[in-house]
């Protein structure tokens, strides 16, 4: 009797995923870069003698009181602007599990246990820190949770690895698994006060728009308007705004007419390469110009935040959380499934990748705000430790992914070798051949 053959994880998957994810991280890259640069802007100015100009822009309100939208600036990018990050997320987790490569329960098995022990394992360190520390700080337990793409995608330019596409795949997929479970607890565990009357009325225009684009009507004068009062309608309920992001992401039809894949983009990554460009380069770098401007009140203010148990938490678990989640469960699938890692990869890698998903940033500082009021001392504490727990873990992923990089350099040439001229890599034809 055959002994059962043994899966690789972290295989390269299909050339056409592969080109697919290349572009949607080159996108991310430079939105990384814009996210950095807003990040380092709103620091400099919120601790410069001009600070009262930048807190008194970020509460700027506008908007009409009777829709229940007079929102600040800092409002409007964090309900308003992450609701597209959060469509776009959404567009992408479907598409994935619909038409990707992670439609086959062994790849897919993988990205999403990391990005399991990737929540729990931070939460749970963050609330064992602050297990004497009382209710009101352990709200903030799902702030280490978060991995940011373009954060961790930012770092990777600035070290210029050459991941191989299979990593490459694996660290997209774990932040959309990431994100999406992120807006889960946004909806379960930070709602405001339920109104459900209006959560009842904005079905209606979600029901509308995913009718329209079932039938791939996608006319930007009829979505765009259902698209906003379906958010409208959420964020008057009490669910935080971005819910509606994902909602409307999933309502959209990943696969053409012809129900194939393989015939060209369905509507939901055609709306993806559109509106991820906006999201990449406006509404996340944004949203952290209105967020990560934090007053550190100089060494006193700093040695003031990291004797707070929350921030002390909360850097604890993205450096050493997020290792020890993301590590431990792709470890532990590969003992329980007789799964190894695929030719030309090392546990090394993972440690690399593990580390970086500890750079938690976008979404750690959404639920930082929802965690903490602004009258709170753990609202900036809580931000501060997310910069600092989030540039400690790019550091150490850095160190580790830079000694690697002669033999991603090596894997990258094997990639792009095509000898017959066939428009297609000869290694993924080698690996078409071999399932």
């Amino acid at each position: 009797m055959k002994s059962p053959r043994s899966t690789s994880i972290f295989s390269r998957g299909s050339y056409s995923e592969s080109v697919r994810i290349s572009t949607i991280l080159r996108s991310e890259t430079v939105g990384g870069a814009l996210l950095l640069i807003a990040t380092v802007i709103a620091l400099l100015w919120a601790n410069s003698p001009w600070a009262s100009g930048y807190f008194g822009l970020r509460d700027f309100q506008i908007g009409p009181e009777s829709l229940h939208l007079n929102l600040s600036l800092g409002g409007w990018a964090s309900d308003g602007l992450l609701a597209i990050f959060f469509f776009v997320a959404g567009l992408e987790l479907k598409r994935e599990f619909v038409a990707g490569d992670l439609r086959s329960p062994s790849r897919a098995i993988v990205p999403i246990a990391a990005a399991v022990g990737g929540v729990i394992t931070p939460a749970a360190l963050f609330v064992l820190i602050n297990l004497q520390a009382g209710p009101e700080v352990l709200r903030g337990w799902a702030i280490p949770t978060a991995t940011d793409i373009a954060f961790a995608l930012a770092v990777l330019a600035v070290i210029s690895t050459h991941l191989p596409s299979a990593l490459r795949t694996f660290l997209l997929t774990l932040a959309v698994v990431d994100d999406l479970i992120a807006i889960a607890i946004i909806a379960v565990f930070y709602p405001g006060e339920m109104q459900f009357q209006f959560l009842a009325l904005a079905l209606l225009p979600l029901l509308v728009f995913a009718w329209l684009v079932q039938k791939r009507i996608s006319a930007w004068y009829l979505l765009l308007p259902l698209a906003f009062a379906t958010w409208a309608l959420v964020h008057a309920s009490g669910v935080h705004a971005t819910v509606a992001g994902v909602l409307l992401g999933f309502m959209v039809p990943v696969l053409r007419r012809d129900k194939t894949p393989e015939n060209g983009p369905g509507l939901a990554e055609k709306f993806e390469h559109s509106i991820r460009p906006v999201s990449a380069g406006l509404a996340v770098p944004v949203f952290a110009f209105f967020s990560a401007g934090v007053a550190l009140g100089g060494v006193a203010g700093l040695k003031s935040a990291f004797t707070d148990s929350v921030a002390i938490g909360i850097v604890v678990a993205l450096i050493a959380g997020k290792f020890i989640g993301v590590f431990g469960a792709t470890w532990l699938v590969t003992k329980t499934t007789k799964a190894k890692l695929d030719d030309g990869l090392a546990w090394i890698d993972v440690v690399g990748l593990a580390l970086l998903a500890g750079v938690g940033f976008t979404v750690s500082l959404l639920i930082s705000e929802l965690s903490f009021g602004a009258d709170s001392p753990h609202y900036s504490h809580a931000k501060v430790a997310i910069l600092a727990g989030s540039v400690v873990a790019a550091l150490l992923s850095s160190v580790i992914l830079r000694s690697r990089n002669r033999h991603y350099r090596k894997v990258a040439e094997l990639e792009e070798l095509d000898e017959d001229h066939d428009g297609i890599p000869d290694v993924f034809q080698r690996d078409d051949s071999a399932k």
